[in-house]
């Protein structure tokens, strides 16, 4: 339908000396669409390639993350059954992409640093503190410029909509200037109308495929911080324990 409607736009456009004929003469189009209609073709172009930006950045820090995260969760199980927090904190900062490196790394670092004097109950609550803001910085990190992609599919349309409006209006026009209504007077309103309605369509829409996309990804990607964190605390009572006997 999104092309339909472009092609239709497009051989709209296609009018020299009143006969309208096929041809794809990028120079004519833009002789022949109005300032406003091409301010919004611009505006529509500047969001598709800063959602593209996003997408390509997202993709490429969430595949490193969960390459990384498969590393460190290898590395770092036979550190920690060895009781090398050193080690273990190492490999950490050896993965810094991997988000779960990150809660494990500030885990461990709260666990270390609590005092020997500190009972059983303050240590554990004093790291799952650590461990719920480190889940939080990284959720963070991890939806940064998710925004983006939302507001690109959620307001192309509507300046798609603006030039469709606009296309419309400029079609009125010519058939007031002509005082005709054939194809010639309105064609080139109605070209514009129909090239910005499908244009802010294809921007929107891999915005909103790529948003839900990503957002499940760092759906899952909390799941597998919060059972890090769970298995972590877990590792924590365990070690205290086997320390006092």
């Amino acid at each position: 339908m999104l092309v339909h409607l472009a092609l239709s736009g497009l051989l709209l456009l296609q009018e020299e000396g009143g006969q309208t004929y096929i041809g794809w003469d990028p120079r004519l189009i833009y002789k022949q669409m109005s300032p406003v209609a091409l301010t919004v073709v611009i505006i529509l172009l500047l969001m598709s390639i800063w959602s593209i930006g996003i997408m390509i950045d997202r993709a490429l820090a969430y595949s490193a993350a969960r390459k990384q995260s498969r590393i460190f969760v290898q590395q770092v199980a036979g550190a920690l059954r060895d009781g090398k927090l050193d080690e273990a904190i190492s490999i950490a900062e050896r993965n810094k992409k991997s988000h779960i490196a990150k809660v494990v790394a500030t885990g461990l670092s709260e666990f270390q640093a609590a005092s020997s004097q500190v009972s059983d109950a303050e240590l554990i609550e004093a790291a799952k503190r650590g461990l719920e803001r480190s889940v939080a910085i990284v959720h963070a990190e991890m939806k940064r410029m998710l925004n983006g992609l939302a507001t690109i599919g959620s307001t192309a349309p509507f300046v798609g909509l603006f030039g469709t409006v606009v296309g419309i209006i400029n079609a009125f026009k010519g058939i007031a200037t002509a005082k005709a209504t054939g194809l010639s007077a309105v064609a080139g309103g109605i070209a514009e109308a129909l090239i910005t309605t499908a244009l802010g369509l294809f921007v929107a829409i891999p915005a909103v495929w790529a948003f839900n996309y990503f957002t499940n990804k760092v759906e899952a990607f909390d799941v597998e911080m919060d059972n890090s964190s769970m298995e972590l605390v877990n590792y924590f009572v365990t070690r205290r324990s086997a320390t006092k006997k």
